[in-house]
């Protein structure tokens, strides 16, 4: 064969292979596999692609930063992304959080039952050496940890620090502007705590561990493993008390939402103005047992009772029955009951 002809073949055979190769769809990480149940379209997928991201990059990412990836999407590719798209996008990479988590505690604490295993018998091999009695690692962890679950959750010293509220006062109904939320977001993120409760005591009973009946720490590493970030534990602690007024005279409770409203408060007041209501509620109708208030009412018997309002319940009970005693409040105003 010609050696020109034979170049010439030679260079139309690499073209086609070049052109196939550009065709063929690069690999995107499992992508599709990700997307493929969520409504999420082929194209978008191939977009994602090509912005970089993988499967284990949108897992390990923050619901901020997925909300820049999409307006990245939308922005920098030009790309209309649909209503459903976006929902989607967010479902699934919260499905594949939530599974990932799963698959890796039970081995985390396999791991950890060798380790804590293995620093005890270190830990009793040392004292055999220098002769100092053997104590076991149940009577240590006894020991060091003297304060409940319950105190634990009880200690609220983070409540009286000054701190940039994240809501507004809004009537029933209304729909917050702006960057701060409503009131009726912030009940909403009490009953989202309450299914995540209801998860965490599933996976208790399925695995024969101790279920919890309250939303403890537990509930709340749980809550955020599962990419509800935005509920955590100061805040939700912060406000228990008005979302119990809101649960026991939901009526009360949103008189007092217009009326502050229309004095245009902020949420802090509002928020030292729920105290005297329940602290009323609890004289009149309990007995000044604050506990069985809480535990009156289904979806607050899951929450444990603030120190704050124990310590206005016990100073009003103070005061006398039939006494009536004002309960100052912070600001300087004062509630009488």
């Amino acid at each position: 064969m010609d050696p020109v002809e034979a170049f010439r073949c030679w260079d139309v055979r690499m073209a086609a292979a070049a052109a196939a190769l550009m065709a063929a769809p690069p690999p995107r990480g499992g992508l599709e596999e990700l997307f493929r149940d969520y409504g999420v379209r082929y194209q978008t997928v191939e977009k994602i692609g090509e912005l970089g991201f993988t499967v284990s990059t949108l897992v390990a990412m923050k619901e901020e930063e997925l909300e820049d990836m999409i307006a990245a999407l939308c922005h920098v590719l030009r790309w209309d992304l649909l209503v459903g798209e976006r929902f989607g996008i967010k479902a699934a990479v919260r499905t594949e959080r939530r599974r990932r988590h799963l698959d890796v505690v039970p081995l985390a604490a396999e791991e950890h039952e060798g380790f804590s295993q293995e620093g005890l018998s270190e830990e009793i091999a040392a004292a055999a050496s220098v002769g100092e009695p053997c104590e076991t690692h149940k009577k240590k962890k006894k020991k060091n940890n003297k304060k409940s679950e319950e105190e634990e959750e009880e200690e609220e010293g983070e409540e009286d620090r000054q701190r940039e509220h994240p809501f507004i006062v809004t009537e029933p109904g209304e729909l917050a502007r702006g960057k701060k939320n409503g009131l009726d977001y912030l009940f909403h993120l009490y009953e989202l705590c309450r299914g995540f409760l209801v998860q965490v005591q599933a996976m208790a009973r399925e695995r024969g561990q101790k279920c919890p009946t309250k939303v403890t720490n537990q509930v709340f590493r749980f809550a955020k493993d599962a990419g509800a970030s935005y509920i955590n534990k100061p805040k939700m602690r912060h406000y228990v008390h008005c979302y119990a007024l809101h649960c026991l005279d939901e009526e009360a409770s949103n008189g007092l939402r217009r009326a502050f409203k229309e004095r245009g408060e902020n949420v802090g007041a509002w928020r030292q103005a729920c105290y005297a209501p329940l602290v009323e509620m609890a004289g009149k109708r309990h007995g000044w047992d604050v506990d069985a208030m809480f535990a009156s009412q289904a979806r607050l018997a899951i929450w444990y009772v603030p120190t704050r309002l124990r310590q206005l319940c016990h100073a009003a009970r103070g005061g006398g029955a039939g006494e009536e005693r004002p309960l100052r409040l912070a600001g300087g105003d004062s509630v009488g009951f």
